[in-house]
């Protein structure tokens, strides 16, 4: 959504009515859309709408740089979803174990195993949208926004990391925990084809996950996001150029972030914005006297 906010900022350096309004528009749907992935409900994503733009129109005559409107934007309106929560839609704010959400050696096992699945039927399954946004939903709210703002809104992780108050490494952290929980429950609701019996599954108990494998899956949101320096990067190819269960849980992998960032953007119901959008020019027009008479 950065690329809407940027063109709304080139309409609004325009001043005429039309601009102003398909301005408007566009800060409207990014706004909404955001808050519909974060709250994962229509009532809570039109109010954290309406609040946020009534709050920013007044300084969006200040703005020049589309950056700095990207940070204010997204700031205002996670802060409002947060405040807004109600614990019957967000999921218990814990940390989520990097252990926990790796494959054990029995899922690599049943991973390579031709009877149960393939990467290509993952990333048909996994087009499933409403399946996607229940497996977001049940994402705790901080690790949440940040695959969010990441890979569903195309933000950098500086500016994530500006938006959220966090290190930058940090929300790498929380955006790999964040990608491989997605995959997790993705994962957990897609049923083995039926061609031969299955493999064995031998407990992690019984044969731990090899080391080497364990320290690839760590990297591989770097590797995806090309932020591996090239030693390791080499390293972590060659690994899995030779491991059939490393190439399908990085096919996994891939398939679940590609859905993030090609997930369909909701848009708010067009008698609401309509009325909305109305309130927003009079009071954006307001702002633009206000700061004419000051200069």
């Amino acid at each position: 959504m950065r690329a809407d906010v940027e063109q709304a900022v080139a309409l609004l350096r325009r001043g005429d009515q039309v601009a102003l309004e398909q301005a408007l528009a566009l800060l409207q749907n990014t706004v909404f859309s955001f808050s519909m992935r974060v709250c994962g409900q229509r009532e809570d994503a039109e109010d954290t709408m309406q609040e946020v733009l009534l709050k920013s129109v007044p300084y969006l005559p200040k703005f020049d740089s589309p950056k700095a409107l990207v940070v204010w934007l997204y700031k205002v309106a996670k802060n409002r979803c947060l405040m807004s929560r109600r614990k019957s839609k967000f999921a218990p704010a814990r940390e989520l174990s990097l252990e926990e959400l790796m494959p054990g050696r029995g899922e690599l096992e049943q991973l390579s195993a031709d009877g149960r699945i393939n990467p290509e039927a993952y990333a048909i399954h996994s087009e499933n949208a409403s399946r996607l946004r229940e497996a977001i939903q049940r994402l705790p709210a901080q690790y949440r926004i940040v695959l969010v703002l990441r890979d569903m809104e195309g933000l950098t992780d500086d500016e994530v990391a500006e938006i959220t108050g966090l290190r930058p490494g940090t929300v790498r952290v929380r955006l790999h925990r964040a990608r491989l929980f997605v995959r997790k429950e993705l994962m957990s609701a897609l049923k083995p084809r039926k061609l031969k019996p299955p493999a064995p599954v031998i407990s992690s108990e019984e044969a731990p996950r090899p080391a080497k494998c364990k320290q690839m899956f760590a990297e591989l949101s770097n590797y995806f996001d090309d932020q591996l320096d090239d030693s390791l990067c080499e390293e972590l190819e060659k690994h899995i150029g030779g491991c059939g269960p490393c190439q399908v849980f990085l096919a996994s992998l891939e398939a679940t972030i590609e859905q993030c960032r090609k997930a369909p953007a909701a848009c708010p119901t067009s008698k609401e914005a309509a009325r909305l959008r109305k309130e927003l020019v009079r009071n954006y027009k307001r702002a633009v006297a206000t700061l004419a008479t000051q200069s």
